[in-house]
């Protein structure tokens, strides 16, 4: 079965982006190392929005290719949806995308694509998991991926951890309510200007 991973790079403060949905430095480590990222990776949008190819650290290389290559379907709020057009239809890693909304599919919006649009967070998980089969299902953190959480569908979270503080913004669990324990983190590698960790769900 596959593992469902709520994963997002993040300050150290907790913010995935700012008030205005802005990255700022987030995103600077898919692009500055030495080392390609472009096994199954569509280059034909830019999806790292720097104009450049990813390329990371040889600390992260490893990290990251594994990551992508076990992903098989991503849940993303309607939301980054909207932000990113979709990314056109080709999502950065993975071939499903499951986006959770109240409001369907923009009409006529790349009909070859494989994107399917829910309206409840475990309906999500579920097509996602028949979607991506054996591989992972990674969930966009915010305030989908903190819902889905609160429900008890995640079962590790993944953070990528950049060198910056926000202040405020969007908060990586959103607007999560209660306590929700994590194991000692069994995933901790530090690359160039990000620190990559996971943690599975205490159940």
């Amino acid at each position: 079965m596959s593992t469902v991973i709520m994963h997002n790079v993040v300050s150290v403060d907790g913010f995935i982006a700012d008030d205005n949905d802005g990255v700022g430095p987030l995103h600077d480590w898919y692009c500055n190392g030495e080392v390609p990222i472009t096994p199954g990776v569509d280059q034909q949008f830019d999806h790292s929005g720097s104009g450049s190819l990813f390329k990371v650290s040889r600390a992260s290389a490893p990290y990251v290719r594994a990551t992508w290559d076990r992903l098989g379907t991503i849940v993303m709020g309607r939301r980054l949806f909207d932000l990113v057009n979709g990314w056109e239809g080709r999502p950065p890693a993975g071939e499903h995308v499951v986006v959770v909304s109240h409001r369907p599919k923009p009409g006529g919006w790349h009909p070859e694509a494989s994107y399917h649009f829910v309206d409840d967070v475990k309906a999500a998980i579920d097509g996602a998991r028949q979607l991506a089969g054996e591989r992972d299902v990674a969930v966009n953190a915010g305030d989908v991926g903190g819902q889905i959480l609160a429900a008890g569908l995640v079962d590790e979270v993944a953070m990528d951890v950049v060198p910056v503080v926000f202040g405020s913004g969007k908060r990586y669990f959103g607007r999560i309510e209660g306590q929700h324990l994590l194991d000692d983190p069994h995933v901790v590698i530090q690359g160039e200007g990000v620190l990559h960790l996971r943690f599975k769900v205490r159940r």
